[in-house]
């Protein structure tokens, strides 16, 4: 309530607590009409109603105060929600341009990966065609050893389903095979048809993948050695005596010795 509001009421209180007879805004000729209690209830009345009204807009100003201040709550709670939706905007456009760039970084390398692999695969399907010709010309037990490696070369290059990778082990472990083969000296029983036309049984020694002499249980032998079709064989009764010391020392049946065979290279 303020200050006049306040002078108003004690004015209104004092001329109630005097009992005067003169209501507040009448002249005098009114005051002579009324009988003065009748003005003194008026004019209680009219304080009640003043009061009330001043009570009432004492409450909705407090009210609008409260609500003012709850509102002003509000608003400062939205402004740093907008502030933290904004920050988190611009994080996520910094992380889309990011990714963006990160994307096409990819691309790029996506792509030299794929050239990459294409080269590959061009270099391992040339790899498989070297190793199908060099397999003709092994010595018929290291084909037979190297059958399920070499079955997995694929026909058609250009249809298959196994990986650049997956090629080049296959061929890798052919050539260590064929590597590891090409610097021993083994012995093999085989058939082979001899010089009166007909097959025999023969024992095979292997030098490497270079040069072969056989031998049969009559005492024939023979040279073989590797062509692009496949192993040759000729017969050599010269070479008997030789192959059949050379057969004892690699059994143990005799003390090593330097045997004389002929060698062609080529």
């Amino acid at each position: 309530m303020n200050r006049k509001s306040k002078l108003v009421l004690a004015a209104a209180i004092g001329l109630l607590a005097s009992g005067g007879a003169v209501s507040i805004g009448q002249g005098a000729g009114d005051a002579e009409k009324k009988p003065a209690s009748a003005s003194l209830e008026e004019t209680r009345l009219k304080m009640g109603k003043w009061i009330e009204t001043q009570q009432i807009i004492s409450k909705e100003r407090n009210d609008w105060q409260q609500g003012k201040e709850i509102l002003v709550g509000r608003i400062d709670l939205v402004k740093k929600e907008i502030a933290t939706l904004e920050e988190k905007i611009q994080q996520t456009e910094t992380g889309i341009s990011e990714s963006s760039k990160k994307k096409e970084e990819l691309a790029v390398e996506n792509d030299q990966l794929k050239a990459a692999v294409a080269q590959l695969t061009d270099a391992v399907a040339g790899m498989e065609g070297e190793v199908r010709r060099l397999a003709k010309s092994l010595p018929e037990p290291i084909q037979t050893k190297l059958q399920p490696l070499l079955q997995r070369i694929p026909e058609d290059p250009a249809k298959v389903r196994v990986s650049a990778s997956e090629r080049f082990q296959n061929v890798l472990g052919i050539l260590n095979e064929v590597n590891k083969a090409n610097t021993e000296i083994t012995v093999n029983y085989e058939v082979r048809t001899l010089a009166d036309g007909k097959p025999s049984e023969v024992k095979v020694v292997y030098v490497g993948l270079a040069q072969a002499y056989y031998v049969s249980a009559r005492g024939e032998a023979g040279i073989g050695r590797p062509s692009a079709d496949g192993w040759k064989w000729e017969p050599s009764k010269a070479v008997a005596d030789d192959v059949l010391v050379t057969l004892e020392i690699l059994e143990g049946k005799h003390s090593p010795a330097f045997v004389p065979l002929p060698v062609k290279l080529q």
